[in-house]
């Protein structure tokens, strides 16, 4: 899989993030303000501070940001900026340290991600639910720049370095598990991740065993610790702020999103839906970057596209209720040589494999209201298998009846010595 050179570029420069130039985003203004009044900014720049033409920080090995982070490497780059390796000289631990490039909207953006994280640790003061955990941050001569734990690589980076070569069967469910436990709490706080891909999935550790696979003739990597945290609050978006018209990396974008009918949280699940495909086969599952090919990839790997959708939508993909696509087109051959429907995927039945794929049917219903809310699903018969020490919502839940139980046992106590 992924063999050639040609098909290797075209799936690398798939992956590469989509984001939407919306520069009208009038999200949290007053937190905004907020943070461009902190004294963590620096207004002064010194001659030796330079940009690059795109505006991305320039820094060498060895250069102390702040007087305090010192770069070791650089981690990752992105539309936003850079992730960096540095050491904090205050503790001699090393962090990620995320640099936002010096243009506007991404300062924006950074600040709003930075409220976001803020109000997480609110929320959840030890970081139980799985997202990354944000250190500190401060303006760097017009570069937001924000510090988390560090942490393994991505699912997808992992992936991609052991050749696009799909998890096993019980890696799948707990990560898919872990994700539908951390997506949830967003969920429950009246937040949209948007941007779920496997990019934005990273292993705490990502250390591996290797083993030879006799039939494939290569060596197989195999990752050692399962657990994972979310990153990237970029576009998260609370229920009560501005929603903008299009979100989501391309491939994991939902059919709403897309038809611009509107969204909210179900948008995430039916990422997850696509994520979990991607996990378990390695590969991804609606691989196009124009809509209507999207969409005909849709009703080809899920059947037709409900008709209320198709006529409540003001985008022009349609005719007469239908999806306006030739099959017999050059678009239209891709589509049926490339995609098949969701169940002929399935490689085998067995009740794991069943189980795996229901979830996934159920996350990518296309009626946002019909698909399986997250909820649901950490209660799903595919991930019944987990240990018990790994089904933390089990655990939330036996906490809270203890809890409450306590609670009604110091109102009784506090009753009877009244009397």
């Amino acid at each position: 899989m992924f063999r050639s050179c040609s098909s290797f570029l075209q799936r690398f420069s798939s992956r590469l993030k989509v984001q939407p130039d919306n520069d009208d985003h009038p999200r949290q203004k007053e937190s905004v303000k907020k943070l461009i009044s902190s004294p963590h900014e620096q207004s002064s720049r010194p001659p030796s501070v330079e940009d690059d033409d795109e505006g991305h920080l320039i820094y060498r090995h060895g250069d102390i940001l702040r007087d305090r982070y010192k770069v070791i490497n650089t981690l990752g780059e992105g539309t936003f900026g850079k992730v960096v390796k540095v050491v904090d000289s205050r503790n001699e631990k090393a962090v990620a340290l995320k640099i936002i490039k010096n243009v506007e909207k991404y300062r924006e953006a950074a600040k709003l991600e930075i409220n976001v994280l803020e109000k997480l640790a609110e929320a959840d003061p030890e970081s139980r639910r799985l997202w990354v955990i944000m250190l500190d941050w401060f303006d760097y001569h017009g570069h937001m720049c924000i510090t988390f734990e560090m942490l393994g690589l991505s699912v997808f980076d992992f992936q991609k370095e052991n050749n696009y070569q799909p998890y096993p069967m019980e890696q799948v469910q707990h990560i898919s598990y872990q994700m539908c436990y951390a997506v949830k709490f967003l969920h429950d706080n009246r937040l949209t991740h948007t941007d779920l891909k496997p990019e934005n999935i990273l292993f705490l550790n990502s250390d591996y065993d290797v083993s030879y696979h006799t039939k494939k003739k290569r060596e197989i990597r195999r990752v050692r610790d399962t657990r994972i945290k979310l990153i990237d609050f970029g576009s998260a978006t609370f229920d009560h702020e501005h929603h903008s018209t299009v979100v989501s990396t391309r491939h994991y974008r939902a059919p709403e999103v897309i038809l611009e009918l509107g969204w909210a949280q179900p948008c995430d699940v039916w990422s997850m839906g696509c994520i979990l495909f991607e996990l378990y086969l390695g590969i991804t599952l609606f691989q196009t970057h124009d809509n209507q090919e999207h969409l005909a990839m849709m009703e080809r790997i899920l059947g037709p596209l409900p008709y209320r959708m198709c006529r409540k939508t003001k985008t022009k993909y349609f005719y007469h209720g239908r999806l306006d696509w030739d099959d017999k087109s050059a678009a239209g051959r891709y589509v049926r040589e490339n995609c098949k429907p969701l169940k002929r995927y399935i490689p085998m039945i067995d009740e794991d494999h069943r189980n795996l794929f229901d979830i996934v049917f159920r996350m990518l219903d296309y009626e946002p209201s019909q698909r399986i809310t997250l909820a649901e699903a950490l209660d799903h018969p595919f991930f019944a298998k987990l240990p018990a020490e790994l089904l933390l919502h089990k655990q939330d839940q036996r906490s809270s009846s203890l809890s409450m139980e306590v609670k009604s046992g110091l109102r009784e106590r506090s009753h009877s010595l009244s009397r």
